[in-house]
């Protein structure tokens, strides 16, 4: 597969991930009437949902990472490119921040305008390291043990973080970037990006370490 196509992938998959994370928010917003628990629930079943698709569609094509940390992960484990690492990192940014203006537009608001969610202190940041240690795990035990079902696994796990994290599971830096651009219920505050991002960097690179190792064959050392 051409380094364009994978790109091209990865970016529109972002784009169309960070569309129904903010989408389905705004309209779960709307049609709840304050019910905070029946939002959450829409934003996290539409999310589940989405991604599952997203990944079946582009997974063949660029391996549908959708993520920096996912790409990271891969890169560690020898099963991307290091040279890609980077493009891919900027094309999830840049799909993500897309998506934002495509469902903000979807709803009648201005293309970008950042977000005053709060969303900090000691619990969050270890829900979103919670969150994030749980998602890289499920990704590198299924796609070596059950790669058919790491769509679905995937999709899952995410559907549940939404409810059992505290920070309801970003669990992906070019979100967190990205979601910051959208006073909307799936925002967060420019000022608190950084506390989630590092959290996310550091759920990685444990759950990186560790499953890569539970998971290596008898010829690997």
């Amino acid at each position: 597969m051409s380094i364009a196509r994978r790109l091209i992938a990865e970016g529109i998959g972002s784009a169309f991930l960070l569309a129904i994370v903010v989408g389905s928010g705004i309209m779960a917003e709307r049609l709840s009437g304050g019910n905070v628990a029946i939002a959450l629930l829409a934003n996290a079943i539409a999310t589940g949902a989405g991604l599952g698709a997203l990944i079946l569609s582009f997974g063949t094509v660029s391996g549908a990472h959708f993520n920096p940390v996912v790409s990271m992960a891969e890169a560690w484990q020898g099963n991307l490119q290091r040279h890609l690492l980077l493009p891919y990192i900027v094309v999830q940014i840049g799909g993500a921040f897309a998506g934002v203006i495509a469902a903000h537009w979807m709803f009648d608001l201005p293309a970008l305008f950042p977000s005053a969610h709060v969303r900090n202190g000691a619990g969050q940041l270890w829900g979103e390291f919670i969150a994030t240690f749980g998602l890289i795990a499920v990704i590198i035990s299924c796609s070596r043990t059950r790669p058919a079902s790491t769509p679905f696994a995937v999709a899952a796990y995410i559907t549940a973080a939404y409810w059992f994290t505290s920070s309801t599971s970003f669990a992906n830096p070019a979100v967190t970037l990205a979601r910051a651009a959208s006073n909307t219920f799936a925002g967060i505050r420019p000022q608190d990006c950084a506390g989630f991002i590092f959290a996310q960097l550091a759920g990685a690179t444990c759950a990186t370490l560790l499953f890569h190792w539970l998971h290596k064959s008898q010829g690997e050392h």
